[in-house]
């Protein structure tokens, strides 16, 4: 019952604090873009910790050293909002999230997220939107940002796997920018749809960067599925029966 009022506690705190740190970060509109950064990725790491106090959800790392010194592509497992709060919080660089822009609608945190300056994208606007993403990507890294994609698109729920999308891997071969695939078991203690967090430790999983020189679009993206797909195995067996196998043809999937 302690835990269930804990957890219960820090939903509330938090709908509490996220509208007026919103309104200060929209407020910082005439600030440098950094700043209006850091301050934004203050909120997150005070999310996360508050987390861990109040919910007992911890953290550990594997392979802080295989992130590149240079521009990247972060192309993470999705399984909770709560990687969408790490990574900000903790990565050696800006991060630039690609999203819908509708996401823009919601107030206070929309609108704290429309001035951060991070990719948004009319996906009405199909192959056009993908050209976008390229020229705000290639600014992006050429400023010193970090791009992030996740591969599947949206959330998935532990031991499961959607067809992973190409949009990241295209503006990997685009940009000529590496990728560094990263697995992460954050739905077995933050899942979706669901009120209570569970305690227990969370494991960020850093893979090696992947080349794109000499790769089709379809080879880096199979690359970057097999890395996390058998990774995730080894962070959560007790999820899955079976080893890793492709969900499709690589050559066949579509653009994402």
């Amino acid at each position: 019952m302690l835990f269930r009022l804990r957890a219960i506690l820090f939903v509330l705190v938090m709908t509490l604090i996220v509208v007026p740190w919103c309104a200060v970060v929209v407020g910082s509109v005439v600030t440098p873009q950094p700043f209006r950064y850091k301050l934004a990725a203050l909120w997150t790491r005070w999310a996360m910790y508050l987390a861990r106090a109040l919910c007992g959800v911890t953290w550990k790392v594997k392979g802080w050293e295989n992130l590149p010194k240079g521009p990247a592509i972060l192309l993470p497992k999705h399984q909770s909002t709560w990687e969408t709060f790490w990574l900000p919080s903790f990565m050696p660089q800006r991060l630039s999230f690609v999203y819908k822009r509708e996401l823009h609608l919601i107030p206070f945190f929309g609108w704290g997220m429309a001035v951060l300056g991070m990719i948004n994208i009319d996906r009405n606007k199909g192959q056009d939107a993908f050209q976008q993403v390229v020229k705000s990507g290639t600014e992006h890294l050429r400023d010193g940002w970090w791009i992030v994609i996740f591969p599947e698109g949206t959330r998935t729920a532990p031991g499961s796997t959607k067809r992973y999308k190409t949009g990241g891997a295209r503006l990997a071969v685009a940009t000529r920018t590496p990728v560094v695939p990263i697995a992460v078991n954050s739905g077995e203690c933050w899942p979706r749809g669901v009120l209570i967090r569970r305690s227990g430790e969370i494991t960020v999983s850093i893979g090696p960067a992947i080349p794109v020189e000499g790769r089709s679009v379809e080879e880096v993206n199979a690359a970057v599925e097999s890395w996390i797909e058998t990774e995730m195995r080894t962070l959560a067996p007790h999820r899955y029966t079976a080893p890793y196998a492709p969900l499709r043809d690589s050559v066949a999937a579509s653009a994402g």
